[in-house]
């Protein structure tokens, strides 16, 4: 079947099995090797993407489903050399350590600052519950997403 969608800002189509996953799609067709593939059971949460604006485990979206939605990915976040502050924020504070997890931890928390600039960590911890860091404890993570709030709309150069 054909699908089209916007992928970080560009539309993309292709050919597609029905059947194939929207992670698989990002990963194997369009080389957007960011997402990462976990579990294969949406209980890790590293393969999040915001599909129009909000999180979604892109292992539980059929690629056909996000046909004419917009899709942003973890590439999809530095504009050229200049970082989201998210992506400053954890290199600042410390928010990876395998970095597994990272990318989908990284959209969470961009699409969590669209929303609400200035989250509580109590409203960060929420907003990151559905992913499964077994590095970091968290707390590098929650300092890394308070960071980026306090610096969101300063331009940081890569």
């Amino acid at each position: 079947m054909h699908v089209t969608m916007t992928v970080n800002g560009e539309q993309v189509s292709a050919e597609i099995e029905p059947r194939v996953l929207l992670v698989h799609f990002l990963r194997d067709q369009l080389r957007l090797t960011g997402t990462h593939w976990g579990c294969d059971t949406s209980n890790c949460g590293t393969c999040v993407v915001a599909v129009d604006g909000e999180p979604v485990k892109s292992c539980t979206m059929l690629a056909a489903m996000a046909g004419g939605h917009d899709i942003r990915t973890v590439e999809g976040l530095a504009d050229g050399a200049t970082l989201d502050p998210v992506q400053e924020g954890f290199m600042q504070c410390h928010g990876l350590q395998c970095g597994f997890c990272t990318p989908g931890m990284m959209i969470t928390a961009r699409t969590l600052l669209d929303r609400n600039p200035n989250p509580t960590e109590d409203e960060i911890r929420e907003a990151i519950s559905g992913q499964i860091c077994r590095c970091t404890g968290y707390t590098t993570i929650v300092r890394s997403v308070q960071w980026a709030a306090a610096h969101s709309g300063q331009e940081v150069q890569a």
